[in-house]
């Protein structure tokens, strides 16, 4: 855990940050973003971590503040042990623990059903494409987020403006039947870890082969899963 803060002022308006990357250079650039912001009207207590583990501990950690905004690298080394593969597992933790932290989401994703699914299944205040992002973007995402406003960034609109007929919906059994199979768990095995039934299993792993595209093997499935970004 590495902690970071603004020269302490009664006057000013205390906030704090959690920042989770796993490359450093851009951790530092969030950090000079977020000091510059109004800094006559604002104290930033800004926590950082470098993985799954390093984030899930600190958030975890009893003595750590809650936080008011969350800057998640979506893809970072995962935390298996605590079934925190992604950014998007931390974000649910923080919000699940600290519901009114603002989370901003940052990714190299641009397919439109990992931007979905994304925007579905967490509701992020921000979310970012790092294509897009500048030192000016990154302020005025933060500038946005801080006013309870959302910010999707230039690309995300343009993702998300796509005709509907590219769009491809999937739910929570999708994903877990997904995730087992990329686990090697047999079909037959699943009911012990999904709560729907055998036949329903089966029905759904067909029709994610339908909208995936995919004729083969449950193997080809997953790959083509992960190369949308849904694993």
């Amino acid at each position: 855990m590495i902690i970071d803060s603004n020269a302490p002022d009664s006057q000013l308006i205390k906030k704090n940050i959690l920042i989770v990357d796993d490359h450093p250079f851009i951790i530092e650039g969030y950090k000079n973003a977020i000091t510059r912001y109004n800094p006559d009207q604002y104290e930033f207590l800004i926590l950082q971590a470098h993985d799954c583990k390093s984030g899930y501990d600190l958030i975890q950690d009893e003595k750590t503040p809650e936080f008011d905004v969350a800057f998640l690298d979506i893809s970072m080394p995962a935390y298996e042990e605590k079934d925190i593969f992604s950014g998007e597992d931390l974000a649910k933790l923080i919000l699940n623990k600290m519901p009114s932290c603002k989370v901003i989401l940052l990714t190299m994703y641009t397919e439109l059903l990992k931007i979905k699914t994304i925007i579905r299944t967490i509701k992020p205040n921000g979310l970012v494409i790092k294509n897009d992002l500048t030192f000016d973007e990154l302020l005025f995402a933060f500038d946005k987020v801080m006013k309870n406003d959302k910010y999707y960034s230039q690309s995300v609109q343009k993702i998300l403006n796509q005709s509907p007929h590219n769009s491809i919906e999937i739910d929570e059994f999708d994903k877990q039947i997904l995730f087992h199979l990329s686990k090697g768990t047999a079909i037959e095995d699943m009911p012990q870890y999904i709560p729907i039934s055998l036949n329903a299993i089966q029905k759904r792993r067909v029709s994610l082969k339908e909208l995936l595209k995919v004729k083969g093997s449950d193997e080809e499935l997953v790959k083509e899963a992960k190369s949308k970004g849904l694993l």
